[in-house]
């Protein structure tokens, strides 16, 4: 299954936005839809302009969005949280289609996320996920984030997570220029 994850180019932002949507209602019903969240009214400034953020699509071979993962700068919203004086950044929005689940998509993504994120010298991945969407905390466990803690507010239950990059800088895969370098 032929399957390319590149940065979301500017002309499908629309379609990207719309795709998005279509994944939150399904995944949070309770909440309004009728407008768009902040990141995504303003997208270009959220993921394009941002120096530490990126938006990732991945497309099949007739180039329709399969999945999607995000990062942007962590704007320190959960004041229980202290990532202060690290270069954190929040990981969202990563989705796949049911059809291409259980194949490692979502595993390719994140990877490719990380790698991002280790070539702009981001120090932390932050990220948070709820009890009530079946195998994600177990998901990015597998994928090296760390338990952080879980809030206990009604019918969300926050689980916020992490993942410190120093510790793996120095075996990872940059892409410069198009060009893979391994270092050692």
């Amino acid at each position: 299954m032929m399957i390319q994850i590149k940065a979301v180019e500017k002309k499908r932002i629309p379609e990207l936005v719309r795709y998005v949507m279509e994944f939150r209602k399904e995944l949070f019903p309770m909440i309004d839809h009728s407008t768009l969240p902040h990141d995504l009214s303003h997208f270009e400034a959220s993921y394009v302009e941002d120096e530490n953020a990126v938006f990732l699509i991945a497309t099949d071979k007739s180039d329709q969005i399969v999945g999607t993962v995000g990062m942007r700068t962590f704007d320190h919203r959960f004041a229980h949280l202290n990532y202060k004086g690290q270069l954190t950044t929040e990981v969202q929005k990563l989705y796949v289609e049911p059809a291409f689940r259980k194949i490692g998509l979502g595993t390719r993504l994140v990877r490719a996320l990380r790698e991002e994120a280790e070539h702009k010298g981001i120090e932390t991945l932050y990220l948070h996920t709820h009890p009530f969407l079946f195998g994600a905390q177990e998901f990015w466990a597998k994928q090296g984030f760390r338990l952080n803690c879980q809030d206990e507010t009604p019918v969300y239950r926050t689980i916020h997570m992490d993942l410190q990059l120093q510790e793996s800088m120095k075996h990872s895969i940059y892409h410069v220029n198009s060009q893979e370098l391994l270092l050692t």
